[in-house]
């Protein structure tokens, strides 16, 4: 996940003039920020990001929730594969919603931590980087703005249906991260 400042205009930009780009102010206006949740599947070129006003564990665990609802309400169990922040534990299911349905939402979840300091090995991070570059790189001064933004990002980008292809093999993993990943004993 990743949050984004939410920036508003002291004063209204001067429009584009052909050859230029939009002029901004050095002013402005710190509205707060917000969160956005990733998720992806990167042999089918799906992804969806969720806007959220805060960066909680409930706020996680809601995501999570609408993942296994919706798009996975078929299947036995979801692969998550994440970073080890503190809110990325089924910890925050049992904190945000009752025990039984924390319990059931638990057992339907297989989870993956990236090593630290490893979240390139994060497939959402590509897709965080995509979204950044083109979608987050000017100013949003509000959140339901933003959202329509990434909405907006999101379906172009599910329309493409670009795919992640993954090459870092298991033979890469055990040479540059030797430490986490020892060769087999003969």
């Amino acid at each position: 996940e990743t949050f984004k400042q939410l920036i508003g205009e002291t004063r209204e930009p001067l429009p584009p003039r052909p050859g230029a780009v939009e002029r901004y102010d050095h002013a402005y206006v710190r509205n707060g920020t917000a969160s956005l949740f990733p998720a992806c599947e990167p042999l089918q070129g799906w992804r969806h990001v969720e806007v959220t006003e805060h960066r909680r564990r409930t706020d996680w665990a809601g995501f999570i929730r609408s993942l296994l609802e919706g798009r996975y309400r078929e299947a036995e169990k979801l692969v998550l594969i994440m970073d080890q922040l503190n809110t990325h534990s089924p910890a925050s299911l049992y904190e945000a919603f009752p025990p039984e349905e924390a319990k059931r939402l638990a057992d339907r979840l297989e989870i993956h931590h990236t090593p630290k300091h490893g979240s390139w090995l994060n497939m959402a991070e590509i897709e965080l980087s995509a979204l950044g570059r083109q979608c987050l790189s000017r100013r949003i001064a509000r959140a339901d703005t933003l959202a329509r933004h990434v909405a907006s990002w999101q379906e172009q980008r599910n329309a493409a249906a670009p795919q992640i292809t993954w090459q870092f093999t298991t033979q890469d993993a055990r040479i540059k991260l030797r430490s986490l990943y020892p060769s087999p004993q003969p």
